[in-house]
């Protein structure tokens, strides 16, 4: 499982910085013709938000924190399939805005998720004779 972790969390950094750079290119009105690409980057930043989601509830997560996660991946795609649609006009670059803090937040989260999972995965998997006293390792000697 923290093999999975750790692929799905460098999977989220790659998708979410190609993403953030085509976003700044299509803001300034260039490469419009990759805008397909951006949504399946997103649908696939959205599948792997789930995969961590999964791993991160078996790694012991906060019920919580997972489900915020998996609701966000659904506000992801809602929100980037119609934001053509919203707010058009001169303020339509208000929902560019939110697009772009959506995207990020599903970033955070999928951070978070990974994170907090391979921490609870280290102090499970700890080396043989080692005790654990709070977050810390205490060897034998």
């Amino acid at each position: 499982m923290r093999i999975a972790l750790i692929v799905a969390q460098t999977l989220v950094r790659i998708l979410g910085s190609i993403m953030i750079i085509l976003g700044l290119l299509f803001w300034t009105g260039n490469a419009l013709a990759l805008i397909p690409v951006h949504m399946l980057l997103g649908l696939t930043l959205v599948l792997t938000l789930w995969t961590m989601s999964g791993l991160a509830a078996r790694s012991g997560e906060q019920p919580r924190l997972v489900a915020l996660a998996i609701v966000w991946g659904f506000v992801v795609p809602i929100l980037g399939y119609s934001q053509d649609s919203l707010l058009l006009g001169p303020a339509h670059w208000l929902i560019q805005v939110v697009h772009l803090l959506v995207g990020l937040t599903a970033i955070g989260l999928a951070e978070t998720l990974a994170r907090r999972a391979l921490i609870r995965l280290s102090l499970w998997e700890r080396p043989r004779g080692a005790r654990v006293r709070g977050a810390y390792e205490i060897k034998r000697s």
